[in-house]
């Protein structure tokens, strides 16, 4: 929360306070200020919610401990069908939604500790190798499931999935105040995701401070550096794998409950990039940055269909680029001016700056004091 009061403009660093209480207003606002736009908006809040958990699990493992992961979609593929297979008709299972959370987290953790074994001795491009190979056989295995056994309905998904309903209370149906006043069931989902966001948000950053993410950090900036101050670098790797699959094991099933439907598609590779690309984007080892990231590009994609088909017609009579393929022109572009320009992303991590400079005072003290002499 302080890094991201701290990248507010001006009002971050004169009142941080003000600055804060700034950013809980708009975040609660942000769906009646969408409402005036289209209920589809709305939906589209709820959506850049359970991107920023995806990206926040995996700055964990990114830009914490330096792991370089293209496959992390697949965590969120094994939350989500966990949900789909335990509350839907396909077995005729609907447990409740407070067991199936949990075990959609453990069975994510359990995939990123099966991923984190056969990687602990890899690092750079062939760690990103092996991860994309994990992602991709993750979502084969959903596609083909459904032969001799049908266990996940292959290419056609599972559908009529359960809602989210806390305590009797269904997330789906909307909420009617009086004969004039509804509660659209979009606005239940928003703030409901919003908490989960907080709750992933203040996990984090205490995360960060502990012996914990002093490790993750140490090992990212020199691995052997690490082993040699007795950091056991193994169980790290392992650790940030686990946790970075729990957030994508409880979005996924998240995104299940939401969307009452699953399927293979939902899990591609281009996923993966393009969470990637927001931790990258927003600034890697930096909770502000992955959420910011996670928001703007999640929104890119609505807005480009909502004003550059309009303006090729316009322009042009016909629509030459198809808005998801000038979103991965504009997501390339973006990449190339951030690495040139901003290569720490939109809000650099401060740790590293703050702890750079302290050590730059360090020894410049040091230094006149030799000089003195």
């Amino acid at each position: 929360m302080n890094e991201l009061v701290a990248a507010v403009p001006w009002l971050g660093k004169r009142n941080p306070t003000a600055a804060r209480w700034l950013i809980i207003i708009i975040a609660i606002a942000a769906p009646f200020i969408a409402w005036q736009f289209g209920r589809s908006w709305v939906r589209i809040l709820d959506f850049a919610l359970l991107y920023m958990m995806l990206a926040l699990g995996l700055n964990l493992v990114v830009g914490f401990a330096g792991l370089l992961d293209l496959g992390y979609i697949a965590f969120y593929a094994v939350g989500a069908y966990t949900f789909a297979l335990l509350a839907s008709p396909h077995f005729d299972i609907h447990l409740p939604f407070w067991l199936i959370l949990p075990l959609g987290a453990a069975f994510a953790a359990l995939a990123g500790i099966m991923l984190g074994f056969p990687v602990l001795r890899l690092r750079g491009d062939y760690l990103a190798i092996v991860t994309l190979g994990f992602g991709e056989i993750v979502r084969i295995f959903m596609l083909n499931l459904n032969y001799p056994v049908n266990i996940t309905n292959g290419p056609q998904g599972i559908n009529m999935i359960d809602p989210i309903n806390l305590f009797g209370w269904d997330l789906s149906r909307n909420i009617r105040v009086t004969d004039d006043f509804t509660i659209n069931s979009l606005f239940l989902y928003y703030y409901f995701f919003l908490i989960a966001v907080a709750g992933s948000i203040l996990f984090i950053q205490r995360l960060q401070i502990s012996r914990i993410g002093r490790a993750w950090a140490a090992m990212r900036d020199d691995e052997l550096a690490a082993k040699a101050i007795g950091i056991n670098t193994r169980n790290m790797k392992l650790l940030a794998f686990a946790l970075g699959a729990t957030f994508g094991g409880v979005a996924g099933a998240l995104f299940g409950a939401f969307q009452g439907f699953v399927s293979p598609e939902s899990f591609s590779l281009m996923e993966s990039i393009a969470v990637l690309t927001m931790v990258v984007f927003g600034g890697m080892g930096n909770i502000a940055g992955a959420i910011v990231g996670a928001f703007v590009l999640a929104l890119l994609p609505e807005i480009l269909r909502d004003v550059a088909v309009p303006l090729q017609q316009t322009l042009f009579g016909h629509v030459l680029l198809d808005p998801e393929v000038l979103r991965m022109l504009l997501l390339s572009l973006a990449m190339i001016l951030m690495m040139l320009l901003r290569p720490s992303g939109m809000i650099p991590a401060r740790a590293r700056y703050c702890h750079d400079k302290h050590l730059s005072q360090h020894l410049n003290n040091a230094l006149k004091q030799e000089a003195a002499k």
